[in-house]
């Protein structure tokens, strides 16, 4: 590939299970790969105790190998979006169900002291040294407690990793520029590729999760960034295919053709949360206001 004018950037991605770094900002990603920016994913869990999502791998031999299958399948969505990748090296801490909810598995991710559980992210950032920082907003996507916790322990790295007297043995300071949250799973969104399956005689995959789903305005006000990539939805949908045990190829994250939802909605949104440097919102670039060093 010839060198291209982003050579120089750095991009990290902070995610809390392997697929995540798939359908939250995959085209975004390989957008930015493709113009030279240097983009690491880090992934704090194994995903070792995620469900089996996909009807037809939900077999014996799957689950009982799920930690090794989920491994594979991360390393080639890797190879797809052509990324680097970083395992922190935590344990799943499953999606809790009843009522009242069980207490969390003795040791996993979302009950690790947060100034430990930041360690290892802190080393990534100093030896990665990101201009850019992605990862979750405080209620973690949705409210799975590892994607909590990957919030937590991504602000908590990115406060600690320029401040030399925090971790003094994980090298050098590093100061990213500019943090960022995801926002593409935003109702406007979602409402907007509903509607336009309807006009097109379709059936919405969206429907029934529109009718519970109540406005928030000023949760939606809060989107500073939209980044254009539709040119590279294809690149997120093989991505999103590699986590077969997680994606359903008949289910509804490709219900809505892929025409349709680079027309009607050709950005992946964010909101831009700290930054170090001047940029004009709203924006449609992750690095707006820096350049290449």
């Amino acid at each position: 590939m010839q060198n291209q004018p982003r050579t120089g950037l750095r991009l990290m991605h902070v995610h809390a299970h392997p697929d995540d770094e798939s359908s939250k900002g995959a085209a975004t990603t390989a957008k930015y790969v493709h113009e030279g920016v240097d983009v690491h994913v880090v992934t704090c869990t194994g995903g070792e105790r995620g469900s089996v999502l996909n009807p037809k791998m939900d077999r014996p031999d799957v689950r009982a190998n799920i930690t090794e299958i989920r491994r594979r399948e991360m390393e080639e969505a890797r190879d797809i979006l052509g990324v680097t990748q970083d395992w922190l090296g935590f344990v799943d801490s499953g999606w809790p169900e009843g009522d009242p909810k069980p207490p969390l598995p003795e040791g996993c991710f979302a009950v690790v002291p947060l100034e430990e559980a930041a360690a290892p992210l802190v080393r990534l950032i100093r030896s990665f040294r990101p201009h850019v920082i992605t990862t979750y907003d405080e209620r973690g996507g949705y409210p799975h407690p590892d994607h909590i916790m990957c919030h937590q322990v991504t602000m908590a790295a990115w406060e600690a990793a320029a401040d030399p007297d925090r971790y003094p043995e994980a090298g050098e300071p590093w100061q990213p520029l500019k943090l960022y949250y995801h926002h593409s799973f935003n109702r406007p969104r979602m409402q907007a590729l509903h509607d336009a399956m309807l006009a097109h005689g379709l059936e919405s995959p969206w429907a029934e999760r529109l009718e519970e789903w109540k406005p928030d305005p000023e949760w939606d006000a809060r989107i500073t960034t939209r980044v254009p990539c539709a040119e590279w939805f294809g690149t997120r949908d093989q991505a999103l295919l590699a986590h077969a045990t997680q994606i359903d190829p008949d289910g509804f994250w490709f219900a809505v053709p892929r025409e349709l939802q680079e027309k009607i909605w050709p950005t992946e949104d964010y909101e831009l949360v700290h930054s170090h440097v001047d940029s004009a919102n709203p924006e449609d670039d992750l690095f707006a206001g820096i350049t290449p060093e």
